[in-house]
């Protein structure tokens, strides 16, 4: 509905597309709320995250507080008066107060088919589980954790390939456009909420730099997704000779001869690949720590001792 006042609250790359399709569909964006800027990189430059990007490239108003709990916050926001506020990975919690504030609500863009995988990183989850699909739904926030009633869902499938990344990009577009299409029909009041059937619930917290450890004992199958889960951040690693390893592309193959997991075997027929619980997983592409990416192969002519050692160890 053309001309709506609203309030968006996002940051990362996911919640641009969302942001987009508002500005182009017309809506009266009376804030864009987003994180405050973060170091990154070798320098630790300070960044504004995507959505600030793309608001200050279309002069949009940007509020960036570092927690939205501080009652001048609340009131700076309720001054807006907006009619409905749209959230899309914007990585802080919303409380009560907050959720009161339009009379319409606050709806969520969340990159699953809630109530599978409810939690920071749905998409990671998705891919580490096996899925065969995913999705976008479109809910009505509450008090809880991605807990509120459905407004509009869409599936996507999850390729072969597909990293959280690739994934993410997707997601991010059908989010968009299940946004344009379910917000008129809300505020003009033609959906009922659904709620979700709680015995369905699966969590996906939010990921640490440790979880992309790889474990040599699981199934080949389950670490190629884990490699794919963890693409890009905080990628899958294992350790050689105590030092970093990321591994970034890697196949499960049938384990050519028995071998203890976390063995890496070298030969013409399949490269460079590793012995897990069940099967191998041939490794593509790794960096070293300290070094550029590189293909496996280019590594182990790097390393002369690597045939029959041990990662992880």
């Amino acid at each position: 509905m053309k001309g709506e006042r609203i309030i968006f609250m996002g940051t990362p790359h996911f919640a641009v597309p969302s942001l987009e399709a508002l500005w182009w569909a017309g809506y009266d964006i009376a804030a864009v709320v987003t994180q405050p800027d973060a170091p990154a990189g070798r320098g630790q430059h300070l960044v504004a995250p995507p959505v600030k990007q793309f608001a200050l490239a279309h002069g949009l108003p940007i509020l960036q507080p570092e927690s939205l709990k501080p009652p001048e916050v609340v009131e700076q926001l309720r001054a807006l008066q907006p009619r409905v506020i749209v959230v899309a990975a914007f990585g802080q919690i919303l409380r009560q107060h907050v959720l009161d504030i339009p009379p319409m609500g606050c709806i969520n863009v969340h990159a699953s088919l809630l109530p599978r995988w409810r939690g920071a990183s749905p998409i990671s989850a998705a891919i580490a589980a096996g899925d065969a699909e995913t999705g976008i739904t479109i809910m009505k926030m509450d008090a809880g954790l991605d807990s509120g009633p459905i407004l509009s869902q869409r599936a996507v499938p999850i390729q072969p390939d597909d990293t959280t990344g690739s994934l993410s990009e997707r997601l991010a577009r059908v989010g968009a456009e299940l946004l344009i299409e379910t917000l008129p029909r809300w505020l003009r009041g033609e959906i009922t909420p659904i709620p979700q059937d709680a015995r369905l619930v699966t969590l996906a917290p939010r990921l640490k730099k440790e979880d992309g450890r790889i474990a040599w004992t699981r199934s080949a199958a389950e670490i190629a997704r884990h490699v794919r889960a963890m693409s890009p951040w905080p990628s899958a690693f294992t350790t050689w000779k105590g030092r970093l390893l990321k591994v970034l592309r890697a196949e499960a193959i049938a384990c050519p001869t028995p071998a203890p997991a976390g063995t890496v075997v070298v030969d013409a027929a399949n490269g460079v690949w590793v012995a897990c619980g069940e099967g191998a997983l041939r490794l593509i592409e790794v960096q070293p720590e300290g070094r550029p990416a590189m293909s496996a192969e280019a590594f182990a002519r790097g390393q002369r001792d690597l045939h029959l050692s041990m990662l992880g160890a």
